[in-house]
């Protein structure tokens, strides 16, 4: 074999030199590199939508849950309990408030982005134990729309209910009107996606992520606190980070 054949020598037909150190790379070679490198950069979001409209469309039709054990967008991973939950929209989505209120309500999404709206960043936590840093949230303050429906004094608790049929959560009165709770309408600084819970999903910071219900459609005020879907499948229904479900994760607030 001749030593213009060696794969290693064709990084020298730039002008480049053995010195003991290595072959080196020849500029073509080089500017190549940052070439791919710069239309990776331009492409990465473009891909990263690409990957997580894929992966929340199959989410939504996958009955087995495998893709929650896939990565997401920024860390997350998808979660549902049924086979799938058909969208809502503009004009389709309503967001109710009844129960032990002086004023039942129906919000539209105009009417919730019409209140004054909140952005919180904290740290997301899975019980499972994936968590996503300094993850911005947006929406009304949940304690808001309480306010406006007037609970009456004999209510202890908020029951939330989703249009996926099937999950529900659940807080205190007291945990309801947290600063830090949110009838959320954004993340990561743009509208909340399907798969994301959208179009609003509710957002409470200081506890593990499944208490942030996904696909928000009823909330209900209570006379004491009712278990959620995972609470009657053994999680614990005061969820805080750190200090319940057996964890000792970092808190988030």
């Amino acid at each position: 074999m001749t030593k213009d054949a060696n794969p290693a020598r064709a990084a020298d037909d730039d002008g480049g030199g053995e010195d003991g150190r290595g072959t080196p790379v020849g500029r073509r070679v080089v500017l190549g590199m940052l070439a791919a490198g710069a239309a990776g950069v331009a492409a990465a979001p473009a891909l990263q939508r690409a990957w997580d409209n894929t992966l929340g469309a199959a989410a939504q039709k996958d009955p087995t849950g495998l893709t929650g054990l896939l990565p997401a967008g920024g860390g997350f991973r998808y979660y549902s309990v049924t086979s799938s939950t058909p969208p809502k929209d503009e004009r389709t989505y309503r967001l109710t408030i009844d129960g032990l209120v002086r004023h039942h309500a129906a919000y539209r999404l105009a009417d919730l982005r019409a209140l004054p709206q909140t952005r919180l960043v904290r740290d997301v936590q899975c019980v499972t134990g994936w968590r996503v840093p300094g993850t911005p949230f947006e929406g009304v303050r949940l304690a808001t729309l309480l306010d406006a429906a007037g609970v009456r004094p004999e209510a202890r608790a908020v029951r939330f209910t989703c249009f996926d049929g099937a999950y529900s959560e659940s807080l205190t009165l007291e945990q309801a009107r947290r600063a830090d709770v949110l009838v959320a309408l954004r993340m990561q600084d743009k509208p909340l996606s399907h798969a994301h819970g959208g179009p609003v999903r509710l957002y409470v910071a200081p506890m593990y992520f499944y208490k942030s219900a996904k696909w928000l459609s009823g909330i209900t005020l209570t006379e004491r606190v009712e278990p959620g879907y995972w609470e009657d499948r053994g999680y614990d229904v005061d969820a805080w980070v750190g200090r319940s479900n057996g964890r000792d994760d970092a808190p988030t607030t």
